[in-house]
């Protein structure tokens, strides 16, 4: 079927065009999985919902902007893809997902998240880029066992104080935000192993040689006059990192080295529960 068809189909409310985009999906999947990304959906069929041992859903890349409250059926879901659509704000029945462990939320116009997201006490990785928030919503912190947040290209310039509660958090992902210092909150964080603050305002680094866990901090395309330290086998990805020295003073004035263009982001792929 051609990607014109089904353009003009995805208007269509009828329960037969619907079934013609869905190419006659109409009984569980064996895997437990249905992947329906890119079909320029706007609305998610209700009978997707009937399929009660679902695991992972995928809705990518389509044109969907509310789902249906016969989604809370889906109890056994552990993967929710609503990532490259249009939702200004997170459908509050995916806040009764209680076996989410990965949310995909990124690339569209959310302003905030809804308080009822703490309800999702199993999730371990929440993917938040790309959409419109000014700062990282407080639940975020009600999150027990998240362990992996992406956060970047969005418009965040501090983050909250209670994000020191999240102790199995190992990743947090801030690329592309207005950032002008640091987050003073992850130095409290001991337990982090990646830390990615690339493309920032960031002027100056505090040492984060005191961090046990910390594996790899990227801080390239700030427009910093330090490298971050770091403890001993730690990667640094930035200016002044491993492969060359950091500035040297010369009559007060700082001799900058020129940066490598080495951009680093994160993992695209999406990735199974652990």
């Amino acid at each position: 079927m051609g990607n014109s068809l089904k353009t003009i189909l995805a208007f269509v409310p009828s329960n037969k065009c619907q079934k013609y985009l869905l190419e006659d999906l109409e009984e569980m999947p064996v895997d437990k999985m249905v992947d329906l990304s890119g079909r320029q959906m706007r609305w998610l069929p209700v009978h997707i919902c009937s399929f009660r041992e679902l695991v992972k859903l995928y809705l990518s890349d389509n044109n969907l902007n509310h789902l249906p409250p016969e989604l809370e059926q889906l109890q056994n879901l552990q993967i929710l893809a609503l990532d490259f659509n249009n939702f200004k704000a997170l459908p509050l029945v995916v806040c009764t997902l209680k076996q989410l462990c990965i949310l995909y939320l990124g690339n569209n116009k959310l302003c905030s998240l809804p308080l009822e997201l703490r309800l999702l006490q199993n999730l371990k990785t929440l993917w938040i880029e790309s959409n419109c928030l000014q700062y990282l919503p407080e639940v975020v912190c009600k999150l027990s066992l998240l362990k992996t947040l992406h956060a970047g290209s969005n418009a965040l310039r501090t983050l909250p104080p209670q994000l020191q509660g999240l102790q199995e958090l190992r990743t947090i992902w801030l690329s592309g935000n207005l950032l002008s210092e640091f987050p003073p909150v992850l130095l409290d964080m001991p337990f982090l192993e990646v830390i990615d603050v690339d493309r920032n305002s960031i002027r100056f680094f505090p040492s984060l040689a005191h961090l046990p866990g910390l594996k790899l901090v990227i801080y390239d395309h700030n427009p910093c006059r330090n490298a971050p330290k770091v403890a001993k086998g730690v990667r640094r990805v930035g200016r002044w990192s491993e492969e060359t020295p950091e500035p040297r003073k010369r009559s007060g004035a700082v001799i900058e080295i020129p940066l490598d263009e080495k951009p680093l982001l994160p993992p695209a792929a999406k990735t199974e529960p652990e």
